[in-house]
């Protein structure tokens, strides 16, 4: 064997935003160096079926190329049960010969959303033993529930909106008493959105009661939890974070949005919103942006990346820390590898400092007891 890397990527899902998966996961192997790596694609269905391809020793020249799972059939139960044995049968490059291959070094999750940024296929790869690219179960739970994040930044002294959180049984249960809780403390506009979802699926921006109503019940579609924010007047700031104990951030960029707000159209679709690398700041709002991206990712203990998006309040130039992103956009055309490309680390670059991360911070954690004896 060649002594390269033996890399599993993990895309698709079952969660909304699987196509989003798919762009970023064709963006990452197209930038692999492939004289360090050999890589294992996973490919998880919309409905949850896990599915493996052959061995990839050269980047792949479509996207099709990526659903070669698809081909070889696999059932969910073999998948699942190669990963957790660590090592896989793969197809060479050559057609009609075919080896074992070795254990995977390190697996690369490049799911967005439910079931894969939100700790589940964290804590799959903590049992199995075995080293991952990004957060671990605490970071990435937290960085996916919404409500839960803004509560720890409150306890951390962030600086950051008014906002409201419940459930759908306290939703249904006390609607009148939310509805004049969130118009006395926010106001009209205001955003609601599922506690648990990204790239601004089920998101609306509520202009008076009824569609208020209205978005809660949206919101409810895609999550158990919503959060209602204040409508704030400002600027669109975004910073990436890289590291795990001592992590760096980036220069900024800001998000100017084709939409009434950055939705998923605005993101993904109509192609019109713009990124301003780097964001037109003063020096002391730059360093001052930049030390809150570090603050918020050790406030839900960090690690690998994440991408941390700011409110620039034009009333009075405060910076309001909105959330953290422990799984961004990663195409090269994304805020999160464009915002480090400006910061003199190139995508490639960025590529290998993850999975070095990534095996730092197990080989660090192996130096734990798990066993206690009298």
């Amino acid at each position: 064997m060649s002594g390269k890397l033996r890399v599993g990527i993990v895309y698709g899902g079952r969660s909304g935003e699987h196509q989003v998966s798919l762009a970023t996961a064709f963006s990452v192997l197209s930038n692999f160096d492939y004289s360090k790596y050999e890589i294992v694609p996973f490919y998880i269905t919309k409905s949850g079926e896990w599915r493996t391809g052959g061995l990839l020793l050269e980047p792949p020249k479509s996207q099709q190329q990526l659903l070669l799972a698809e081909q070889e059939q696999l059932s969910q139960e073999t998948a699942v049960a190669a990963m957790l044995n660590r090592s896989v049968e793969v197809s060479k490059v050559e057609e009609g010969s075919s080896s074992k291959a070795k254990a995977l070094d390190v697996f690369f999750p490049l799911l967005h959303g439910t079931f894969g940024e939100d700790g589940t296929i964290q804590g799959l790869f903590e049992m199995a033993g075995i080293p991952y690219v990004g957060a671990g179960v605490l970071a990435s739970a937290v960085g996916m529930d919404k409500l839960v994040m803004k509560k720890l930044f409150a306890q951390e002294g962030l600086p950051q909106c008014i906002f409201r959180g419940f459930t759908r049984t306290e939703w249904e249960k006390d609607q009148t008493f939310y509805i004049l809780e969130i118009e006395t403390a926010l106001g009209y506009p205001c955003f609601v959105k599922p506690a648990n979802l990204g790239s601004s699926v089920g998101v609306s921006k509520a202009k008076n009661r009824e569609e208020l109503i209205e978005a809660v019940q949206l919101a409810f579609r895609y999550d158990r939890k919503v959060v209602v924010e204040e409508f704030v007047d400002a600027r669109e700031i975004e910073v990436s974070v890289l590291g795990n104990e001592e992590p760096i951030a980036s220069v900024p960029g800001e998000i100017v949005s084709s939409n009434d707000f950055y939705d998923y159209k605005a993101k993904y679709i109509d192609g019109k919103s713009s990124m301003i690398i780097p964001a037109e700041l003063t020096p002391e709002q730059t360093e001052q942006v930049r030390e809150l991206a570090l603050r918020a990712f050790k406030a839900i203990d960090g690690s690998g990346l994440c991408r941390a998006d700011f409110f620039l309040r034009r009333q009075d130039g405060a910076i309001l820390i909105n959330e953290v992103n422990t799984l961004p956009g990663f195409t090269p055309y994304s805020m999160y590898p464009l915002l480090w490309k400006e910061s003199g680390k190139p995508y490639r670059e960025l590529l290998d400092d993850l999975i070095r991360l990534a095996i730092e911070r197990f080989e660090s954690r192996q130096q734990l007891e798990y066993n206690f004896e009298l």
